[in-house]
């Protein structure tokens, strides 16, 4: 292998609030990096997930999803997404083809435009739209936006994305490597434990928790016996938001808990022991100190 074939490059992925974004990344990276839940803006700061292609190191920036901002906590999740698109080699817009070209698209196609990089456009979910609707879409996004390439790709069951990947594996800049070749995610395993314990709490409770709880590990402990002895604390604004998370005799939160310790075990290769506490934090989106440890600036305005 020589230096001219070594690439290495960022590929940031936007698009509007589910579109599919996070298991597109998934599916590329072949395990997980991002949380995925039906509840939307889930993903809040630039997470990276890192494929290998050859002699290619793909790494993605799987950015929070675009949408009309209304509270300070979306202006900072908003402003995280367009930084990761200009700070990357290329974009790609993911569109979820079902939903088509709605307002909230149409907005973020003309701030595309502006964007400088190369961009590909990536239609998704595309077992569920036929391929006349496929064509007519392709077609309006790319009037509004010179894209490099069209893909069509279902994100749910792989259709599309090696042909995609294989694309950006020879589109990233010549350059050596950034991360190991092993290595699938620079996500401290702290912080995906507590982003993979917060999207069971969405697929548990859905609309009836705002989306603006967070979680922290406080507490990350090997065992002399090879497992792991994780604490988290679930962070709501209302005391009325805690009894939802507990649940009625503590089942909700038993759920929660039995489900993120599998997976948690899963991608830690290693046994886990799992405690969640849930406590009250009033006004926690408008403390600089929360956006700094979920890796995203503080709106002054």
């Amino acid at each position: 292998m020589t230096d001219e074939t070594i690439r290495c490059g960022f590929v940031a992925v936007i698009g509007a609030t589910n579109a599919g974004k996070s298991t597109l990344v998934n599916r590329l990276v072949g395990t997980k990096v991002s949380i995925v839940s039906r509840k939307v803006q889930t993903t809040r700061s630039l997470v990276r997930g890192i494929a290998m292609v050859g002699a290619s190191q793909v790494i993605f920036v799987d950015t929070p999803g675009i949408f009309a901002p209304k509270r300070r906590l979306d202006r900072a999740m908003v402003e995280t997404a367009w930084s990761g698109a200009r700070d990357a080699d290329l974009v790609a817009l993911v569109i979820d083809s079902a939903r088509g070209i709605d307002d909230e698209t149409r907005r973020l196609l003309d701030k595309l435009s502006g964007v400088g990089h190369p961009k590909v456009l990536v239609l998704n979910k595309i077992d569920i739209v036929k391929r006349d609707s496929l064509l007519a879409l392709a077609d309006e996004a790319n009037k509004a936006v010179p894209f490099e390439r069209t893909f069509m790709v279902s994100a749910a069951d792989g259709d599309g994305a090696d042909d995609f990947l294989a694309y950006l594996a020879t589109q990233v800049p010549s350059g050596p490597w950034l991360y190991p070749a092993e290595e699938v995610s620079d996500v401290p395993l702290r912080q995906l434990a507590a982003e993979i314990t917060r999207e069971k709490l969405f697929e548990r409770l859905h609309q009836e928790l705002p989306y603006e709880t967070t979680i922290e590990t406080e507490q990350w402990t090997e065992q002399k016996d090879g497992s792991v002895r994780i604490e988290q604390t679930i962070f709501v604004a209302r005391d009325s938001q805690k009894k939802i998370v507990i649940g009625k005799g503590g089942q909700a939160i038993k759920a929660i808990s039995m489900a993120a310790r599998a997976e948690i075990a899963e991608i830690a290769e290693r046994p886990v022991h799992l405690f969640l506490f849930v406590k009250v934090r009033e006004n926690w989106a408008d403390d600089p100190e929360r956006y700094r440890a979920m890796g995203i600036e503080y709106p002054r305005e």
